[in-house]
C-alpha cells in the first residue's frame, strides 16, 4: 500500500485496497439519487469498486450497492452496470 493513504480506497466487491485512479466511485447524492461519479469528488456518500469485469459483475450479482448505501437501489442502476 502507498504511503499516501488519502488516495487509497477499498473495493466494496473484493475488499482489496487500491489507488483511487484504479477504482470507480458511485455516489448517493443528498437527493437520494445513485450515480456513477466520474469526477470522484461529488458530494454525498461514496462507494468504490474496481473498474474490472469481475468486481462489477460481483457488485451487480450480489446487489452490493444496497448494503453499502443502506437503501434499496433501483434495478435500472444494476442493469446499466451489467451492460457496461
Amino acid at each position: 500500500m502507498s504511503s499516501n493513504a488519502k488516495d487509497i480506497r477499498r473495493c466494496c466487491a473484493c475488499h482489496e485496497h487500491a489507488p483511487k485512479t484504479e477504482l470507480l466511485r458511485f455516489v448517493r447524492t443528498p437527493d437520494g439519487d445513485i450515480t456513477l461519479d466520474l469526477s470522484k469528488k461529488a458530494d454525498g456518500r461514496g462507494v468504490w469498486v474496481h473498474d474490472s469485469e469481475a468486481c462489477i459483475g460481483k457488485l451487480v450479482k450480489r446487489k452490493l450497492l444496497n448494503a453499502a448505501f443502506k437503501t434499496s437501489v433501483a434495478q435500472e442502476v444494476y442493469d446499466e452496470l451489467g451492460e457496461r
